[in-house]
């Protein structure tokens, strides 16, 4: 409703184009957010820290910056001009520049990276929330017959959470996929950029400056269209110099960034930066976490694999001739589609991918088995480690409650548990979770040369008991060797620990504190 005595006018193209502007600010300031974060994340640890650390720092400098703005009182359209040309070049190279500092800095020097990631979220925060209180003034001093205070209000801050709102989807699920951060943080700079031109064309009969501000739009422009331009080979650049090996294939899908490297050894695989395998120790891996249970069991016949799109774990269970039928329920479709398809990944696998026994299925495995009704004599959980919260709510009472159902009366559940060495208090938070929901356990360990010291727990109703065979053609294990892999020494043995609630989520907080301290 507008205000007594305030007459309906036609809405001016200077008005729309305000109200525009404030949809792509909104947009453009949450991307450099989430860039930031996504980043941090990506260089220094897939961690609830991160993104609680950049996410407070960004919205304290919205507060600055609109703090600022009181003190912006001439000149306005070219003050938001300019506020809009240095939000768009800093905030659309913010990427860009977080990953060339990340490899040229020396190695170790963290604490630079972090005061460099901070001062940039510091900066481009600041400008973001001056400009939605500069927008607000320039339309209220433009079109003052139009709005009461409480229109104006309404109608700015209706477009800005509609543009949050927007971006915050499609930032996961089109851009990065599709432009990796480097190039989306670029992407909308360039829009920040666009709004300063349309800004420049719409008020030119109130820039004292025009020209210099023209000249101002066109640098900003032709430095973030080169930057658009060569932003495929900074990331290949950066993403090289990362990883130190040759990378041989690289894809963004909506869930994870994948990378394949070839060194002298072998093959590795990388997902978010994280390392998941080396092919030149993944068989002692994927031995302990299969074997060890699935010959225990007897007669397995369906079993179920959690995680594991690689399909080294499926590789592994199809060893056993009585195995009838194998799920795979892997999240990410990218992952189960190359390691079926591409060459030198189904020569690491065997071809299990396309094996006539396994059935595979792309879904949230929580979800999935809240949904299915099957039961398995055999659940191989392959999860990355519980590094954030939606890791953590795999390795949860209520998770392993929900696995628990759809284990057949006899059966077994296999579940990598992180190091025991590195990560002591981690792993056995797991047994202890395992324990909480009624299983008994039986911990074990191997060495993986690329990871170190390796913890599994087998779960089940019944006692646990050594296998008397194993299948031919095994790499790593033996039955002579099996009893050592149930022994701990003391730098590892049982701490006591709480259960991981899903309400709660103790064991991320553990983890990060642990491997932290490894990876500083």
């Amino acid at each position: 409703m507008r205000a007594p005595g305030r007459r309906e006018s036609p809405v001016a193209p200077a008005e729309l184009a305000l109200l525009a502007s404030v949809f792509v600010i909104a947009a453009c300031g949450l991307v450099y957010e989430l860039a930031a974060g996504a980043l941090a994340s990506y260089l220094l640890g897939d961690s609830v820290l991160q993104f609680s650390t950049v996410i407070g720092c960004y919205m304290f400098a919205l507060g600055l910056g609109s703090y600022l703005s009181r003190f912006v009182v001439r000149q306005l359209v070219a003050q938001f001009l300019v506020v809009e040309l240095l939000v768009g070049l800093i905030g659309g190279l913010l990427p860009a520049l977080l990953f060339v500092a990340h490899n040229l800095l020396p190695a170790g020097a963290v604490a630079s990276f972090r005061v460099l990631l901070y001062a940039l979220v510091l900066v481009v925060g600041a400008l973001v929330g001056l400009e939605i209180p500069l927008v607000m003034r320039i339309l209220k001093r433009r079109f003052a017959e139009r709005y009461a205070l409480k229109d104006l209000v309404s109608q700015v801050l209706t477009f800005d959470y509609l543009g949050a709102l927007v971006v915050a989807v499609a930032f996961p699920l089109l851009f990065v996929p599709h432009l990796g951060l480097v190039r989306t943080g670029v992407f909308f700079g360039l829009l920040n950029a666009a709004v300063a031109v349309w800004a420049l064309f719409l008020f030119r009969g109130e820039l004292r400056h025009w020209r210099l501000h023209a000249l101002a739009c066109a640098t900003v422009v032709a430095v973030l269209g080169a930057a658009m331009a060569g932003g495929a080979r900074l990331t290949t650049w950066a993403e090289d110099r990362f990883y130190g090996e040759p990378i041989v294939l690289r894809q963004s899908s909506d869930y994870q960034r994948i990378v394949v490297t070839r060194g002298h050894g072998g093959l590795r695989l990388y997902l978010n930066g994280n390392l998941q395998f080396d092919s030149r120790d993944e068989y002692r891996y994927h031995e302990a976490l299969v074997h060890p249970a699935l010959a225990a069991h007897g007669a397995p016949r369906r079993v179920l694999v959690l995680g594991g799109g690689d399909g080294m774990a499926v590789r592994e269970v199809l060893r056993h001739p009585g195995v009838e039928q194998v799920t795979l329920v892997e999240l990410d479709p990218r992952m189960t589609r190359l390691f079926a398809t591409e060459p030198m990944l189904t020569a690491l696998n065997a071809g299990a991918l396309a094996s006539p026994r396994l059935r595979i299925v792309n879904d949230d495995a929580f979800g999935w088995l809240e949904r299915s009704d099957a039961f398995f004599d055999l659940v191989i959980i392959d999860f990355p480690d519980p590094s954030n919260f939606a890791l953590g709510k795999l390795y949860t009472t209520s998770f392993y409650a929900l696995v628990d159902r759809h284990l057949a009366a006899g059966g077994f559940i296999a579940v990598q548990t992180t190091s025991p060495l590195l990560a002591r208090r981690s792993f056995w938070s797991v047994v202890a979770t395992l324990e909480a929901v009624g299983l008994d356990t039986a911990p074990y360990h191997a060495h993986v040369p690329s990871f170190g010291e390796w913890g599994f727990v087998i779960a089940g109703h019944r006692p646990y008991r050594l296998p008397q065979a194993l299948p031919p053609g095994l790499r790593f294990l033996t039955v002579e060797g099996l009893p050592a892999l149930l022994q701990f020494p003391p730098d590892m043995a049982r701490v006591a620990m709480p259960p991981n609630r899903l309400s709660e989520q103790s064991l991320v907080y553990t983890f990060e504190e642990e491997w932290g301290k490894v990876h500083p």
